[in-house]
């Protein structure tokens, strides 16, 4: 069995919920995590609406952009936590400065091939 093999059978039947105000940007993020075997996402582009999306459907995986409309994908995951405990997290992002001193698994903007099943690699998802 191949790694990628491997990566999409561990990832199977899991979904994500992409926070992310540029809706190209998502459906890149969106496309890599199905290459891996994501098998549902949904896209938020306010804290608001992804704590409704995470609160409808929980995710398995959380990739959140710092700078979204409404507030920063920081946020979001700081309520979602809060609404429904710990959720892996992975920050898809061209301002990792917000950042800085915090131990989070980064992706940086642009993303590269691979760059993203290498980020759920590390955070142990598949």
């Amino acid at each position: 069995m191949s790694p990628r093999d491997r990566l999409n059978l561990a990832a199977a039947g899991r979904h994500v919920l992409i926070i992310e105000d540029e809706m190209l940007i998502a459906m890149e993020i969106e496309q890599d995590l199905a290459d891996l075997g994501f098998g549902s996402a949904d896209i938020a582009d306010t804290p608001a609406r992804a704590l409704a999306c995470a609160t409808r459907h929980r995710p398995d995986l959380i990739t959140a952009d710092m700078r979204i409309n409404e507030g920063t994908g920081l946020e979001a995951v700081q309520a979602i936590v809060a609404a429904l405990g710990e959720v892996p997290v992975i920050y898809v992002t061209g301002n990792t400065d917000m950042l800085r001193g915090q131990s989070v698994s980064i992706v940086e903007k642009p993303i590269w091939p691979g760059s993203i099943a290498s980020a759920c690699k590390k955070a142990g998802l598949v």
